[in-house]
């Protein structure tokens, strides 16, 4: 495994086949937040808290840095950004890691303490087979007022964002064209994806399907203020998914978009949006970023907020899915995809005051329809082979422990399948 304190040129060669070695379930967190950013709690306590609660691999993403330099913090300020009683954050700190982990200074009448960089926290947690860091960075650009967020997975080096181009397909290109740069540079596997759409209303399905050279978006934020249901006017993850790969696939003759789970948690004090929402359960062959990387590119994964699956498998020309029950729990399993001959029409949408994208468009239903529901905890599914693409939402009776929206219960989302 590539030693995880630094990054290096390394060539690999990738066989990803069960024959090979056996694949493994890995639980997994790509964005996050600490104090380097908008996050107010300290990177070794968050980490502590994904191990403990059964975490495989973490990164933690804050905006536009790595923890990969000096940087120190007023108290006063960390302070201020937690609104829970009880022991301070500081305190919290010590009593967790000892006075001796703790570095602070006295600066013009302040007293600041040094953020721990991620080379010298890592050999805190990190155990091989058990617990894997991952190095990440949430890249937030924009163009005017509207945010342009991507996480980048595995990264070496901090990229500074470009900004304000023609358009939010350009932005999101020049983003994406760095890391890649960077990736081939090294020699390095890594993989970007596309944050919160709805945040603010800043991104249209359209936008997400035009954009060929991202294969990853977030069908699941565990953010309470990212709008993942959508409104009267302007679709929901569940149908934004659905436009996307629809025009993907059919329009621009291209793979779909694979959606990942998050927590997108910067709250870490019993406040609202905190850890443990959303997640990924990546299949590969060992807990090493390289390999969870490539194993996400090939699609070996699903996203949850809840809901585990033991089993998820295309063979045969039939869909099977193997879920993890739990008493007193009820699963429906709703297959989701287009078919082709589809209702291309289009309508425009009522115009929202303030709206980012003052222009959208809807979509007929015949887009993302849901093409059968099955119940119980072992689904088998043979597609007529009519289907652009299909995909899998399992929905437990479940009630979300941390809802991001009311009635929100615990699920899972397969990736779309039936589309090569």
């Amino acid at each position: 495994m590539r030693p995880t304190s630094f990054c290096f040129l390394v060539i690999l060669v990738f066989i990803h086949a069960a024959s090979a070695q056996e694949l493994k379930w890995f639980k997994g967190n790509t964005h996050t937040h600490s104090l380097w950013s908008d996050g107010n709690d300290f990177p070794e306590m968050i980490t502590d808290w994904y191990k403990e609660n059964g975490y495989d691999f973490l990164a933690i993403s804050d905006h536009n840095v790595l923890q990969a330099k000096e940087v120190w913090m007023g108290v006063d300020a960390i302070e201020k950004r937690r609104k829970a009683l009880g022991k301070t954050t500081l305190e919290k700190y010590r009593a967790r890691f000892g006075d001796e982990w703790v570095t602070t200074r006295e600066k013009d009448g302040l007293t600041e303490v040094r953020l721990k960089k991620l080379e010298e926290y890592r050999p805190k947690f990190e155990e091989q087979d058990k617990f894997l860091l991952v190095q990440a960075e949430e890249i937030s650009a924009s163009i005017g007022s509207v945010p342009i967020h991507m996480n980048a997975v595995n990264l070496c080096e901090e990229i500074k964002p470009v900004k304000d181009l023609g358009s939010i397909p350009e932005v999101m290109r020049a983003n994406l064209r760095l890391v890649n740069e960077q990736s081939q540079r090294l020699g390095v596997p890594m993989f970007t994806h596309i944050n919160h759409p709805n945040f603010r209303w800043a991104l249209s399905a359209e936008d997400l399907a035009s954009v060929l050279e991202e294969n990853f978006w977030e069908i699941y934020n565990g953010h309470p203020g990212i709008n993942w249901e959508g409104d009267e006017t302007r679709v929901g993850h569940e149908k934004m998914w659905d436009i996307a790969n629809t025009l993907r696939i059919a329009k621009f003759k291209a793979p779909p978009l694979y959606g990942v789970g998050t927590d997108d948690s910067h709250r870490y004090h019993g406040e609202d949006n905190g850890p443990g929402r959303g997640w990924v359960m990546v299949r590969a062959a060992k807990l090493d970023a390289d390999e969870i990387v490539k194993a996400m590119k090939a699609g070996d994964f699903y996203a949850s907020s809840g809901v585990t699956l033991e089993d998820v498998s295309f063979e045969g020309g039939t869909l099977h899915i193997r879920i993890r029950g739990e008493p007193g729990v009820t699963y429906s399993t709703q297959i989701r995809g287009t078919l082709r001959g589809y209702d291309a029409a289009t309508r425009e949408a009522p115009m929202v005051k303030g709206d980012l994208h003052p222009q959208r468009l809807l979509y007929s239903d015949d887009v993302g329809k849901t093409l059968a529901t099955t119940s119980g905890t072992e689904v088998t599914w043979k597609p007529s082979g009519e289907e652009l693409y299909f995909r899998a939402v399992i929905t437990s009776s479940k009630p979300s422990d941390q809802p991001s929206f009311a009635g929100q219960t615990e699920t899972a989302w397969t990736q779309p399948i039936g589309w090569r």
